[in-house]
């Protein structure tokens, strides 16, 4: 229920009736056959519509079950490192990282340090600034490298928009166009001459008189 005295009034036509008591408002809206619904509370005076209320809460239900379906929930992702890892394997993991951010996750790389490793906290800062340097385009670093129990992480947030926006538009822009229709196939030699003969026929049955001549004698 409305409770303001005043309202804005917008019709079913999205025509604006201008400010009016509101029951009079309530009484047009009647009039043709409408629900009065409140479009606007929070405007000064609240913005009121001629509407069918329940195709309008349909139309509300509906559009919020799309945007939710829309969304995309991030992921935390988890890359692990050790301190002695090869050049391939470092490769590897950075274009693993480089895959989830590309998915809009983000990404916490950790160093995995074992026994006497412990005592060389340094190659692990070493070991996390080259990651970071070589997945810069694709995210920033959240926090500088922390050394916790027996672990060296850093977390990264993806500079990426989520992909299913992009994979949607991707899969219309491969769809196949429409075949273009084929030519009519030329007739066969043998339909072709019995045309011509029906065509020969009709001139010799042709039932108009040759004109005929005259000679002085």
């Amino acid at each position: 229920m409305i409770r303001v005295p005043q309202v804005r009034v917008v019709d079913e036509e999205g025509a604006q009736l201008g400010v009016m008591p509101t029951p009079e408002a309530l009484r047009l809206a009647q009039e043709r056959g409408y629900d009065l619904v409140e479009v606007a509370p929070m405007a000064t005076p609240p913005v009121v519509k001629f509407l069918d209320f329940g195709q309008y809460k349909y139309e509300l239900t509906k559009r919020e079950k799309e945007a939710k379906r829309k969304q995309r929930s991030v992921s935390f992702k988890e890359v692990r490192l050790k301190p002695k890892i090869g050049q391939g394997d470092f490769e590897t993991k950075v274009r693993r990282a480089i895959e989830f951010l590309e998915e809009g996750d983000r990404v916490k790389v950790a160093v995995q340090f074992r026994g006497r490793e412990l005592t060389h906290p340094e190659i692990g800062r070493n070991l996390l600034a080259r990651f970071s340097d070589a997945i810069k385009d694709h995210g920033v670093i959240e926090r500088a490298p922390l050394l916790e129990g027996k672990s060296m992480h850093i977390t990264v947030a993806s500079v990426h928009k989520p992909r299913a926006a992009e994979a949607v538009k991707a899969a219309e822009a491969m769809k196949a166009p429409e075949p273009a229709a084929a030519p009519a196939a030329p007739a066969s030699p043998a339909k072709a001459r019995a045309a011509m003969a029906a065509a020969r026929m009709k001139t010799n049955t042709d039932p108009t008189p040759a004109a005929s001549s005259t000679t002085g004698e």
